[in-house]
């Protein structure tokens, strides 16, 4: 929940399941979001959205998992915006989320807002997702340094969530390499991981005081996927926990 007593808004989900009675492949799904909005709305949108991405997911074959998960979203928006309505206390509340599809040793990711999906592989740590905020904008059109995103006064002002009125735009783009075209970051979804890589998926709530070589640094120097997500957790808190923190980590098992 953070240090500051702000009601805790952030939902997760972790589950793992064979794909169906025919497809014997293993698989693992992952969510996080982050609600939006006053008086508890944000962590009403935030169950909402787990609930209903994590019951269409796993009601699905698996066969096309990028447009499973984007009408899973889409669905889950509706559902949101639908709640609010005519409701004064709930009125515009919203949520982001960042999904992560394991199936056998491929990746899928999805996500709108800021929560964020990262991949550690040996020394290296990279961002899959991309920021749906003003300042990440502002970047890109070179209106704004990276040194100026940390502490601009629009840094938590988001582009996309679910919840509104229009279907909200499911990104697909998975950054493997920094400089990679939007259309190379589209066709990675799939991604093929190896034995020893590390997912991270967590809310801007350890990002916006947690870099992202510390990070790579607590991923790589502890063998405990737990103990590693409590350390990150205990330092954004140690800064000043000023929102709420989740973390979660998935490592794909090393040979024997």
């Amino acid at each position: 929940p953070g240090m500051t007593g702000k009601n805790n808004e952030d939902r997760y989900v972790i589950s793992s399941f064979l794909m169906s009675t025919e497809d014997p492949r293993p698989s693992v799904f992952a969510l996080v979001a982050d609600g939006i909005g006053g008086h508890r709305a944000g962590e009403v949108a935030a169950e909402l959205a787990v609930n209903y991405i994590t019951k269409s997911i796993s009601e699905s074959n698996g066969r096309k998992p990028v447009r499973i998960i984007e009408n899973a979203i889409h669905e889950a928006g509706q559902a949101i915006s639908s709640h609010s309505a005519g409701r004064e206390d709930e009125e515009g509340m919203g949520s982001t989320c960042a999904c992560v599809w394991v199936i056998e040793n491929r990746l899928y990711t999805a996500y709108v807002g800021d929560s964020r999906i990262y991949l550690v592989r040996g020394k290296h740590i990279q961002r899959l997702s991309i920021d749906h905020t003003w300042v990440q904008e502002a970047f890109e059109k070179g209106i704004i340094t990276a040194e100026q995103m940390h502490d601009h006064p629009n840094v938590h002002v988001i582009r996309r969530h679910l919840g509104g009125v229009k279907l909200p735009e499911v990104d697909f783009r998975m950054r493997i390499v920094d400089d990679e075209s939007d259309e190379e970051s589209l066709h990675n979804q799939g991604f093929h991981l190896e034995p020893g890589d590390t997912i991270l998926i967590c809310s801007d709530g350890l990002t916006d005081l947690v870099w992202d070589d510390e990070i790579l640094q607590f991923i790589r120097s502890k063998k405990d996927l737990k103990a590693t997500a409590e350390s990150l957790v205990n330092l954004a808190n140690e800064r000043g926990g000023h929102d709420n923190i989740t973390v979660i980590l998935i490592s794909i098992p090393k040979s024997k």
